[in-house]
């Protein structure tokens, strides 16, 4: 059930996994009198339904997504809601720092990536710069975008990966195995091998073990800015 919206708010719909972040998110948006939750769901399929029975643009001026959702995962989301809806602004939300994850939403047509521990009003602020056709970059963000337009080293990071290849890789270095991934993502095994092989070609490593230190190292260094 979505909730009561007036016209002339800002209409939101939360997609995130965890109950808790979707109360936070409501509170903070009954706290603006300019805004209004329009619909919150919990995986990637009800996230496109909502869109879907909203009329895209004409039921809603933003989408809040998380990218770490159950069914279809947040960047497929991200890519299908664009396509179907090219001028419906999408925020991401994410636990993961900015030079993990911002450069590849952007890229995929994200209006701005927020990480979920982002201070309420910068929130706000955020929200209201997207909903309003605007893009939102913190700073780590546009250091990131300016990093990747720099790069020319032959093993560039996890950037480098294709959007496929980068879920087989977020997935392989979780530890899940070839025949795992395929059914999660819907692939036979035999084009997972493809990606595997091409991912460990681009991140310069031999096998699963020194790509999951690969993964590590490049994770700590984006934590440590």
């Amino acid at each position: 059930m979505s909730e009561r919206v007036d016209s002339a708010t800002i209409r939101v719909l939360i997609g995130d996994d965890h109950r808790i972040v979707r109360e936070g998110l409501k509170q903070i948006l009954a706290d603006a009198p300019d805004m209004g939750v329009a619909g919150e769901a919990q995986t990637g399929p009800e996230v496109l339904q909502w869109v879907r029975d909203l009329g895209g643009p004409a039921g809603l001026d933003l989408v809040l997504l998380d990218i770490a959702l159950p069914g279809i995962d947040g960047l497929d989301v991200l890519q299908q809601i664009k396509r179907e809806h090219p001028k419906l602004p999408v925020l991401m939300l994410s636990t993961y720092p900015e030079k993990q994850y911002a450069v590849r939403c952007i890229k995929l047509g994200a209006s701005g990536y927020l990480n979920k521990s982002a201070d309420p009003d910068d929130m706000l602020a955020a929200m209201r710069k997207v909903a309003s056709g605007g893009v939102y970059l913190t700073a780590a963000t546009a250091e990131a975008l300016a990093a990747a337009v720099g790069q020319r080293s032959a093993f560039a990071g996890p950037e480098a990966l294709s959007h496929r290849e980068h879920q087989v890789y977020r997935l392989l270095t979780q530890g899940m195995t070839v025949s795992e991934i395929g059914a999660q993502l819907g692939l036979a095994a035999n084009t997972v091998s493809t990606y595997r092989v091409r991912i460990l070609e681009k991140t310069g490593t031999k096998n699963d073990v020194e790509l999951a230190l690969y993964a590590e190292r490049h994770a700590r260094r984006a934590a440590d800015g």
